[in-house]
């Protein structure tokens, strides 16, 4: 990774007085890294341990994959699990997608009389857990292919739902919050229909099932110009559209974010289509962590904002996993705090950590792809205007992880 900063000390120099990896990113917002009871690794998406064949699932209450075992106060064929090592702790149930082709291996709270009355199912779709909760419309299913289109577009979408529960920010179904609740429709091209936009409106965020297909996504990134086009950039894009509206407009970032970002109210239709028609400005790169970003204020918040959730999950599974870049020799220079948009901000330091982890971090990862003849891991520059937005991003979040953190 190369930033665009100004002239700075050598990298070399900096890099002789610059702390670990582990030491600058400090710990995990959340371990990445699962444990079967059996101690084998085990992962995201698993359902079984493969070695010991214990039961696994997710909790939302522990943020994870955990091993779980039958509840021993109920009847032998009983479906409802307790986290394995806490017998008499809190029940689940398997989500109900478990065994379509959503594959899905997240629990459902199973209260039982005299549990915590914070602990239940308002707002879950009956049967479906949260991440399965907030899916609105699945693919036609009759259409064999669009089975596993599915599945990959739910295990895109679970790994960004457990970043933000891990993140503190709200996750609210449309049952539960039907003005402000988050929706997702995954629908088809029909032959003869209009094409299906990717998008956000309103809390209802809009995939092209046909993203899922590598081919297709590959096809139109190459068209596209993008260094990068995943499905969980997809989604993290579109959840930023969410998120502004739920956490910036209505608040009291709305000013600042004016000031980094630019106006919103300018003509947002019309901005796409000029860059659509004309590209980006020339000097895109110094201002923006991509060029679609330049498009227009809510575009230049969406990629920042998942930006920001890219450099913070793939950070976390780092630390989970004890990778350590401390002798990573960096090609280019660290941040320093005179690069921050708030460099006076009480916790300004512990994001430049964060920040210059990550270049150290994307160093390596780099290098590793480049040893497998594949294309940078991380193809992208910093600008330092960008990273000001990306502190700003920063500092918004923080604020839902401490709810009474004074306002600027």
């Amino acid at each position: 990774m190369e930033s665009a900063t100004d002239d700075k000390t050598s990298a070399a120099t900096q890099a002789e007085a610059a702390p670990t990896l582990a030491a600058e990113l400090k710990a995990p917002t959340v371990t990445r890294a699962y444990q079967c009871q059996c101690g084998r690794p085990v992962f995201l998406r698993n359902s079984q341990c493969l070695a010991c064949h214990t039961p696994l699932g997710y909790v939302v209450e522990h943020l994870g994959v955990v091993p779980l075992a039958p509840d021993a106060r109920e009847a032998a064929e009983s479906d409802t699990f307790t986290v394995f090592g806490d017998p008499q702790g809190r029940t689940y149930r398997r989500c109900d997608n478990l065994l379509t082709p959503a594959a899905c291996n997240w629990m459902v709270p199973a209260p039982r009389e005299g549990d915590d009355p914070s602990f239940n199912t308002d707002g879950l779709v009956p049967g479906l857990c949260l991440a399965c909760s907030v899916t609105r419309t699945i693919p036609d299913l009759s259409i064999e292919s669009n089975g596993e289109l599915w599945r990959k577009l739910e295990l895109a979408k679970r790994r960004l739902v457990s970043q933000l529960l891990a993140l503190k920010l709200p996750v609210v179904t449309r049952l539960a919050d039907p003005v402000h609740g988050l929706a997702f429709d995954f629908l088809g091209n029909v032959p003869g229909g209009p094409h299906v936009m990717t998008g956000h409106q309103m809390g209802v965020i809009t995939l092209n099932a046909e993203e899922a297909e590598d081919a297709v996504r590959e096809r139109i990134r190459a068209e596209m110009r993008e260094p990068y086009r995943t499905l969980v950039g997809h989604f993290r894009h579109e959840i930023g559209h969410y998120y502004w509206d739920l956490l910036v407009q209505p608040t009291h970032w709305l000013e600042p974010f004016r000031e980094l970002f630019g106006d919103e109210s300018a003509d947002y239709a019309a901005a796409l289509q000029a860059y659509y028609e004309s590209g980006p400005p020339p000097d895109w790169a110094n201002r923006f962590v991509t060029s679609y970003a330049s498009s227009h204020p809510w575009e230049d918040w969406a990629e920042t904002w998942a930006h920001y959730l890219h450099m913070a999950d793939t950070a976390d599974t780092a630390m989970s996993f004890g990778v350590d870049a401390q002798n990573v020799e960096l090609t280019s220079d660290l941040f320093e705090l005179s690069d921050l948009w708030r460099p006076e901000h009480p916790e300004a330091g512990e994001f430049l950590d964060f920040l210059n982890g990550w270049v150290r971090l994307t160093n390596v990862l780099n290098e590793l792809s480049r040893s497998m003849g594949q294309p940078d891991y991380y193809p992208f520059v910093l600008p330092r205007v960008a990273v000001g937005k990306l502190q700003f991003i920063h500092e918004v979040i923080s604020e839902q992880r401490a709810p009474k953190q004074a306002h600027p």
